[in-house]
């Protein structure tokens, strides 16, 4: 007689209010929860979440699993379509499969190192003006000045100088954006007056307008900005953008650059800020090179890239990615039906203590050649997610990134209290709630020279 297989555990789950569940749990610290479901229940393992029922994949194994995706289970559009679809919809990170390579094909000669290097020479000057209208004193705030910052470089450098509108325009665009992020994880999922939910509708069609509004005159021009590419690129065998996939892509791609630059530059001000022989170590880099550095000089700031890369590490700026099941699958010999969402908890690989030596320390010498210990294991470190979903746009990320901390540490000093803990709203991406207030004033003469 033929005997039948038991079936496959299915994850386990722990019972909290219902709809609710550990929603409030991670918005207050969603390093801490993870660590919790993992010593709690294992790397695989169901909660829920704004209002569904999710699986949380955590450790570097089960992360694996879902971003190598070998038996193409796991798809973007449903998990993160459940959160931000309404406001980032048919944005390349929420495109699957063979849509999703036919356009990440076309839009990856947006980022190609010579179009890299046109935008690095924009970022150069727009970075050196944007600072000049910073006043420094013992208590700045430095992460919205930053977000003020970033949102104008990536105006600039995506739409073109031309383009920048108005400054009450713009601090409509970037509200638009926030409220975009911000109504992915409201609790009411629905356009009711008050809501986050309510916002984001009209926060999305806000960045529509504004797009198209700037649409002809970049398919019409010659411009070297990323909206001008997106308009213009073409691939050996002819295929292009459509309208409205140059406006679906540019929300999403201009809400991910300033965003994500900017939860990085803020945490790397902080850590230079609470570690000043980092700060000087840096800053001799920074001075050793020309206000405006090429691509290739940028290269030469080898510990301001490891400052970066262990700030990716403490706080990524996506401590987790949503995906959603096609069909049943399994993640280390966990079941997984079919439509199920699913949350990659990368934030707790970054902090693993069978990973990183002492993984709450700011360490970047970790990221060294002679140390390399995000090579552990593949997934250890993944600020940018991984497999063919992994950030298009990660190479231009650093690029801004460090044009910024150049420009900042030839300009400025700065401290922060070294008992200073960042108190992290992470309702959208994560932002410190306070400003992250530090002592900023201009660099000394005798530094500067």
């Amino acid at each position: 007689m033929a005997t039948i297989a038991a079936p496959r555990p299915t994850a386990p789950r722990r019972r909290h209010i219902p709809l609710v569940g550990q929603t409030l749990a991670y918005f207050h610290d969603p390093l801490r929860t993870m660590r919790y479901h993992y010593d709690t229940n294992g790397p695989v393992s169901d909660y829920t979440f704004v209002g569904g029922r999710w699986t949380m994949l955590l450790g570097p194994d089960a992360c694996e699993t879902a971003l190598r995706n070998a038996d193409k289970a796991f798809a973007n559009a449903g998990g993160w379509g459940y959160l931000i679809g309404p406001f980032f919809d048919r944005g390349l990170m929420l495109l699957d499969f063979e849509e999703h390579h036919h356009h990440r094909r076309i839009l990856q000669e947006a980022f190609t190192r010579d179009r890299i290097s046109d935008y690095t020479s924009t970022l150069g000057p727009a970075v050196e003006s944007g600072l000049d209208a910073w006043s420094p004193h013992p208590d700045f705030q430095a992460y919205p000045a930053l977000k003020d910052l970033t949102l104008d470089l990536a105006t600039q450098i995506f739409m073109g100088r031309v383009d920048v509108a108005d400054a009450d325009e713009m601090a409509r665009v970037n509200q638009a954006f926030i409220d975009c992020v911000q109504a992915g994880l409201g609790f009411i999922r629905a356009p009711l007056p008050g809501t986050r939910w309510r916002r984001g509708v009209r926060g999305r069609r806000e960045l529509e307008e504004f797009f198209r509004r700037h649409l002809p005159a970049h398919r019409a021009g010659d411009g070297t900005d990323l909206f001008s590419a997106l308009c213009q690129i073409e691939t050996d065998d002819g295929q292009r953008l459509s309208d409205d996939d140059v406006v679906n892509h540019m929300i999403f791609l201009l809400m991910a650059a300033h965003d994500t630059s900017t939860i990085t530059v803020t945490t790397m001000m902080q850590k230079l800020g609470q570690h000043p022989k980092w700060q000087e170590r840096c800053r001799a880099e920074s001075l050793a090179l020309p206000s405006h550095p090429r691509l290739d000089e940028l290269d030469g700031l080898t510990s301001v890239d490891l400052v970066m890369k262990e700030c990716l590490r403490l706080v990524p700026p996506v401590p987790g990615l949503a995906r959603q099941t096609v069909k049943d699958t399994e993640v280390l010999g966990r079941r997984i039906p079919a439509g199920r969402l699913v949350s990659i908890g990368l934030h707790l690989s970054h902090h693993m203590d069978e990973l990183w030596t002492d993984p709450e320390r700011f360490d970047p010498e970790r990221f060294a050649q002679q140390r390399r210990e995000d090579k552990v294991h593949r997934y250890a470190w993944q600020p940018f997610g991984g497999g063919v979903h992994k950030c298009i746009g990660l190479y231009f990320g650093g690029v801004e990134v460090k044009m910024i901390v150049h420009q900042l540490l030839r300009r400025f000093e700065w401290t922060v209290d070294p008992d200073y803990v960042a108190p992290m709203n992470y309702h959208s991406l994560p932002f410190p709630m306070d400003g992250l207030p530090i002592d900023l004033h201009p660099l000394s003469e005798r530094s500067a020279v």
